[in-house]
């Protein structure tokens, strides 16, 4: 008679340990499934800041060529010149965009080298420069900028 009263309790244990297991189980899977997706999640808006960031930089250096053709193109003689100054003040007002979205979505060491080379090209289109070549007055500048590029995309 021990025995009758017993094998239902054991039995009604045995289901809540089973119950317990499987609960456990279900919940540590979900969790795992959750850290998972958190993770591919994290790495998904990484990988977006920085596409977002390499066409950013992809922008300025194109920017930076417009400014640089203008600064080469730039007529000896003030005079006659609107449609010269009329795209040169085009492709600068590009410039200033470009640097402006670069430091926004770019690193903090991206800031000066980027600004820098701005301001050179800058002097370059205006000959601000004296005698200078404009390759000679850009050259120190696009090479910090090329190599805060470089590194601020390599950490990434």
């Amino acid at each position: 008679m021990a025995t009758e009263v017993w094998a239902p309790l054991f039995s009604l244990v045995g289901v809540a340990l089973g119950g317990g297991l499987t609960a456990l189980s279900q919940r540590a899977t979900q969790r795992s499934a959750e850290r998972l997706e958190q993770r591919r999640q994290a790495s998904a808006t990484s990988e977006a800041r920085r596409t977002e960031r390499l066409q950013a930089i992809k922008d300025f250096i194109t920017c930076a060529q417009d400014a640089e053709r203008a600064a080469y193109r730039r007529p000896e003689a003030w005079g006659d010149d609107d449609d010269w100054t009329a795209a040169a003040s085009a492709a600068m007002t590009r410039l200033w965009i470009a640097e402006r979205h670069l430091v926004l979505v770019g690193s903090a060491r991206l800031h000066a080298p980027v600004h820098s080379y701005g301001r050179a090209l800058n002097q370059a289109v205006w000959r601000e420069i004296g005698d200078v070549e404009v390759n000679e007055h850009l050259e120190e500048q696009k090479t910090a900028f090329m190599s805060a590029a470089r590194a601020s995309l390599a950490s990434a």
